[in-house]
């Protein structure tokens, strides 16, 4: 009986995955995770095949890439694999120095309401249903060949307002409010009128 787990993906008998330690390959898994998760999918079944396919792909060059972590590999892996797909649905050819299709493509997703009408389209191969092609190139075009990420600069906090200062000498009911007993520094007693702010 064949296997249903790829042996390329199990621990050495030193414990370590692709020649690293398998700490290396949770940070990574968690990294791919929480990009998928960014992008609304939340079914764990095909959360866990989606993340595995990265990590699958991470691997395989694991060995001839020791300069580089795990993570960046995955991360790597995870971007190629994501653009490779807005291409093919998209029919956009993304250029080398293009770097607006994978942005682009996941705002057409969320614009598209992909997560919520074809989650279980993401990364598939063609053909795809009429209906989620059609949303995510229309909403692809609205996006704009011009779309850029926009940075807000950090704003300062606008400075407190100044409390307003108890008045010396203010008379509610003939009784004086900050100084006891009505009299201002300068001798002036409040009346026993309205109540007045002075000073």
């Amino acid at each position: 009986m064949e296997s249903a787990v790829n042996p390329a993906i199990l621990p050495d008998a030193s414990g370590q995955l692709a020649g690293r330690p398998l700490e290396e390959w949770n940070a990574a898994y968690a990294k791919v995770e929480s990009y998928f998760h960014a992008l609304r999918i939340h079914n764990k079944p095909l959360l866990g095949q989606l993340v595995l396919r990265v990590l699958e792909r991470a691997q395989r060059r694991a060995p001839a890439e020791l300069h580089a972590s795990a993570t960046q590999l995955a991360a790597e892996e995870m971007d190629r694999i994501v653009t490779e797909w807005f291409s093919e649905v998209l029919q956009s050819t993304p250029a080398k120095t293009d770097q607006t299709l994978s942005t682009r493509g996941r705002l057409a997703l969320l614009l598209a309401d992909m997560p919520g009408k074809w989650q279980d389209q993401f990364l598939r191969p063609g053909p795809w249903p009429e209906e989620f092609t059609s949303a995510m190139r229309e909403t692809f075009l609205r996006a704009g060949p011009d779309f850029q990420l926009s940075k807000m600069a950090p704003r300062p906090l606008a400075p407190p307002l100044r409390p307003p200062a108890i008045a010396m000498g203010v008379n509610i009911g003939g009784r004086g409010v900050g100084g006891g007993n009505g009299v201002r520094d300068d001798g002036y007693t409040g009346s026993s009128g309205p109540t007045e702010f002075l000073g």
